[in-house]
């Protein structure tokens, strides 16, 4: 890692409990988004909501929306937006539960990146958490083998490319202002919401009702019923995208990333409170696994730090 990056792990870990507490409320309302408009018209009718509001922010707290460097941050824009694009088709098919279990396999990608790309130290005690973590997923899946589908992997691909983005957030975006990076997302979202619409209108395809055809759904002129959703997501993203990027700006993406595992904490509450679904014992016992797994790394992390302010 540079030695001019300035570390702030403690920060970073208020910054991303505080960011999951806001997405694992907002993303509960892709299910009564889905059952009327598709996955691209919504993208884009959230950014056409949420960036005026980032332009505002950017004006009042004299933070710029331009990038220091333009490619790292579309880079990391066009990551995380293809990990959205994966995780919303899921949430919209799936139980959050389920879904959020295949996202966050997400720090295994980044233990594999940061420590056997980018040369950072890991440690035996880090990789036995993340095994932990890894473990106390599939207890929240709570899948047979026989029973996984297409669908089962959807969030998975969602994690690859989140993790890309997390590393890239932090190893390349160094010094890019929070509501630049959220600015850029929501564009980055919007494009692709575009080039999905072209082509399904091209295509013409089935469109299932409900949920079932939040992906292939092209742009619909009944949005009323979903627009309140819309618009509380919208409000949510940029304050939660903006805490978990601040959060990867400020730590260390293979520190940092555990503390995204509080989000099974809040995500299923909610997920039950909003719409009634049902965490059973057993991914109960894995949101432990997850919540040991996550101590285990924090306690590490702070004794690694330790020694290497006392050497």
């Amino acid at each position: 890692m540079n030695k001019d990056i300035v570390v702030n792990d403690r920060g970073a870990a208020i910054s991303m409990v505080a960011g999951m507490l806001v997405v694992g409320f907002i993303d509960n309302f892709i299910v009564f988004i889905s059952e009327t408009i598709g996955l691209w018209q919504f993208q884009i009718t959230r950014a056409a909501i949420a960036l005026p509001l980032v332009f505002l922010l950017a004006w009042f707290g004299a933070q710029t929306l331009r990038p220091n460097r333009l490619w790292p941050v579309a880079l990391r824009s066009a990551f995380l937006a293809i990990s959205m694009l994966f995780y919303f088709w899921s949430l919209a098919l799936i139980p959050m539960a389920q879904a959020l279990a295949g996202l966050f396999t997400s720090p295994i990608f980044i233990l594999l990146i940061s420590g056997l790309i980018l040369r950072q130290r890991i440690g035996p005690m880090r990789i036995l958490a993340v095994v932990i973590g890894f473990v106390g997923i599939i207890f929240v899946v709570d899948t047979h083998l026989a029973d996984l589908s297409f669908l089962s992997f959807l969030p998975i691909f969602g994690g690859f490319f989140y993790a890309m983005a997390a590393v890239a957030t932090r190893q390349l975006c160094e010094g890019e202002s929070t509501l630049c990076l959220v600015a850029f997302l929501m564009i980055a979202q919007s494009l692709l919401g575009v080039i999905a619409l072209t082509v399904l209108t091209w295509i013409s395809p089935e469109v299932p009702e409900g949920s079932a055809g939040f992906v292939l759904r092209g742009w619909v002129s009944t949005i009323g019923p979903a627009l309140p959703w819309i618009f509380l997501q919208a409000i949510g993203s940029i304050f939660g995208i903006g805490l978990i990027i601040r959060a990867y700006q400020l730590g260390q993406a293979s520190y940092v990333a555990v503390y995204e595992y509080s989000v099974f904490i809040f995500g299923p509450f909610f997920a039950w409170l909003l719409i009634g679904q049902q965490v059973n014992l057993t991914q109960f016992f894995g949101i432990l696994l997850i919540a040991s797994a996550g101590t285990l790394i924090a306690l590490r992390s702070r004794k690694l730090d330790k020694e290497i302010t006392d050497t």
